[in-house]
């Protein structure tokens, strides 16, 4: 997963939720700003402790896993885009 792709996640779950970005850097003990740049992406560099305390508030579990070298198929873009929006892992 790229830093836009876990920006998205992290502000779909913030948002579902019902936090503002002021609640959630609240929680974590972070700026608003450092957070509004990790879910836009436009962050260069962010520990993995933020990112940990994050998943921790919004009940996300952070995983690590081979690359793939292959290009993804149709099928499993869509169902990766299901388990996205429904909160389920594939």
């Amino acid at each position: 997963m790229d830093m836009q792709a876990l920006g998205v996640t992290l502000r779909t779950a913030r948002k579902q939720r019902n936090l503002t970005q002021a609640d959630l850097s609240d929680k974590v003990g972070m700026s608003r700003a450092t957070l509004s740049a990790i879910e836009n992406g436009t962050i260069n560099e962010v520990g993995i402790r933020k990112i940990m305390a994050l998943c921790a508030v919004l009940g996300l579990e952070l995983q690590a896993q081979p690359l793939t070298t292959r290009r993804p198929t149709l099928h499993t873009l869509v169902d990766e885009a299901q388990h996205r929006k429904t909160g389920r892992k594939p």
